[in-house]
């Protein structure tokens, strides 16, 4: 199988890049210079319409959205190598429903923030900050809850959606998401980011 990672350091690609590295998969790795827009030539939008990265091929066939990446990792590798619940148990579903609420429900206040402090000058608002900081705020304290009991997203080890929620949340402290106000987020983000595999920014 031949699979290869179209990415930018420091980029929604760094997550992927991160999780092939836990994985051990062997792949290949393309630099898209964002800066210079090539993820906008003909030949790169062939692979991703939406002109972004990350792009993965598999045999030639590609894919993109960082999430149905990350979602397939998981089921194509993860399984064997203990790092994702095999299909049809329980925890298979926490999996899926924490990987989305990571990027689709906590991911989309977390926009809002972007938008209200670093977006647009016409669309900046220190009020819609406060009410995206807010909502963050709550998404951040069911969080909080879950790993007070327990050390890692789905029990006792460490898994790949420790990675995924992990990347949204590491990513979320740098537009100014309240995760220190979370104890237990906090140390847990600390171990996620701390792990050999995170260590991708080249």
């Amino acid at each position: 199988m031949s699979i290869v990672l179209y990415w930018h350091p420091l980029s929604s690609a760094t997550p992927i890049a991160c999780a092939l590295t836990e994985l051990g998969v062997p792949h290949e790795r393309v630099k898209v210079d964002i800066r210079t827009g090539e993820q906008h030539r003909p030949e790169y939008l062939a692979l991703n319409p939406n002109g972004k990265v990350p792009t993965l091929t598999v045999d030639g066939a590609p894919m993109f959205e960082a999430l149905a990446i990350h979602l397939w990792l998981g089921n194509r590798f993860g399984v064997e190598r203990g790092l994702w619940p095999a299909a049809g148990t329980p925890e298979s579903l926490q999996a899926l429903s924490w990987c989305t609420w990571a990027y689709v429900t906590y991911g989309t206040v977390l926009k809002h923030l972007h938008v209200a402090t670093q977006g647009d000058e016409a669309l900046r608002s220190p009020v819609h900050a406060e009410v995206a900081i807010r909502g963050l705020n709550e998404l951040l304290a069911l969080l909080d809850a879950r790993l007070a009991m327990q050390p890692w997203m789905l029990g006792a080890d460490y898994s790949l959606v420790d990675l995924v929620v992990g990347s949204v949340l590491g990513y979320s402290v740098y537009l100014g998401a309240p995760v220190n106000a979370h104890p237990h987020v906090q140390a847990w983000l600390a171990r996620v980011q701390a792990r050999p595999a995170m260590q991708i920014d080249a």
